[in-house]
């Protein structure tokens, strides 16, 4: 089963915040799961973004302006608002898409995808379940990973 259909179970038998609430915010409270109907998430989102966040669908490189962003701010999910990223985190890594070292604490959750036949490390949005890209090895230090994101799966909230 995928995380989805996983979560719709949970959430019949009443475990779903317990599955996706997460090791919790910085300041050690849980993350309120954010549960909507999929016709909720389609008056919400965007096409592209209801096909990332929904389908875990991927945005042509290059595409997003988010990737040349260089304010001082911080990175939202875009389906719950959700802060995932400082703008300290991220990094050009030539990819074409926004990609970051790190994450705030207890904002993604981490799930192995076997689309592309070899496994991968996908993350969601650990509010709402929004897939927002894959993790790799190859990213700087101080952690050597690239959470590569599609940028149609964030927004920018620039520094108060």
């Amino acid at each position: 089963m995928i995380r989805r259909q996983l979560l719709a179970l949970f959430g019949a038998m009443g475990l779903a915040r317990q599955a996706i609430a997460g090791p919790g915010a910085s300041d050690g409270s849980r993350i309120e799961a954010l549960r909507l109907s999929d016709a909720e998430w389609k008056k919400r989102l965007t096409a592209a973004q209801y096909d990332v966040l929904r389908h875990e669908g991927t945005e042509r490189a290059y595409s997003s302006p988010l990737n040349d962003e260089k304010r001082k701010g911080a990175y939202h999910c875009a389906g719950c608002d959700l802060p995932l990223f400082s703008s300290d985190m991220k990094y050009d890594s030539g990819t074409g898409w926004p990609s970051f070292f790190s994450f705030l604490p207890g904002a993604v959750e981490t799930q192995t995808d076997f689309k592309l036949i070899l496994p991968r490390t996908e993350y969601h949005c650990a509010r709402c379940g929004g897939h927002q890209g894959h993790v790799f090895n190859d990213g700087p230090a101080p952690t050597g990973k690239r959470y590569c994101n599609n940028g149609v799966a964030l927004k920018f909230a620039g520094a108060v």
